[in-house]
């Protein structure tokens, strides 16, 4: 009797031991469970605010006198900067022939009167062809003619590799006063800026 009694309480301690087991077991699962989903959230927040401070625009004050230049245009014709002393010219700077949105970008701008009442030139300023940008002039309605650059335009105002690409610029906007000073620059790596944004940021340095 005290045989079986001690047997059964043997039994019933392993299965309490058991059990035990399995629940410290369960236990550290659901704890490796709840740390790895604790590390991607963690890591999905740290992706995300990087993209997120990668797409920010860049902007800063520069008041010094603007590089001159002379470029070809889609027009045929020649472009000179200082040609333009006596109002605001506001240069574009972008990746040109392929980014849809660099084109809808002038596209947009062209719909803003607020740059003509305020008599603000824009300047687009590509390094392509006329050839490779027209047929996106023409998809797109712009009837601004782009400005032709060969590089020179573009490292002498420090876009390049400003955008997704080594070699070209970025998307971004340098404002020249009518003096021919430089007042700001702007980068979008978002590849975008509303054309209203743009006029009130440029207005509101001059």
């Amino acid at each position: 009797m005290t045989s079986t009694a001690t047997k059964a309480r043997r039994q019933r301690g392993a299965v309490l031991a058991q059990l035990a087991e399995e629940r410290r077991t369960a236990d550290a699962k659901a704890r490796r469970i709840r740390i790895a989903w604790l590390l991607g959230l963690l890591l999905a927040v740290v992706v995300v605010t990087a993209g997120l401070l990668s797409a920010r625009p860049e902007a800063g004050e520069q008041d010094h006198l603007a590089p001159d230049f002379t470029l070809p245009t889609t027009a045929g014709d020649e472009v000179t900067l200082s040609d333009l002393r006596g109002g605001p010219v506001v240069i574009y700077f972008n990746e040109g022939a392929g980014c849809a949105s660099c084109t809808v970008q002038m596209a947009e701008i062209e719909k803003e009167p607020g740059f003509a009442e305020a008599g603000i030139t824009v300047l687009p300023i590509v390094m392509n062809t006329a050839e490779q940008i027209q047929p996106d002039l023409t998809r797109y309605g712009v009837t601004t003619p782009y400005l032709i650059d060969d590089g020179m335009v573009s490292e002498a105002y420090g876009v390049l590799g400003t955008g997704m690409h080594a070699g070209l610029p970025g998307h971004g906007f340098v404002l020249i006063d009518a003096d021919g000073v430089q007042r700001w620059q702007g980068e979008y790596p978002s590849m975008w800026l509303e054309p209203a944004k743009l006029l009130q940021e440029v207005t509101s340095r001059l």
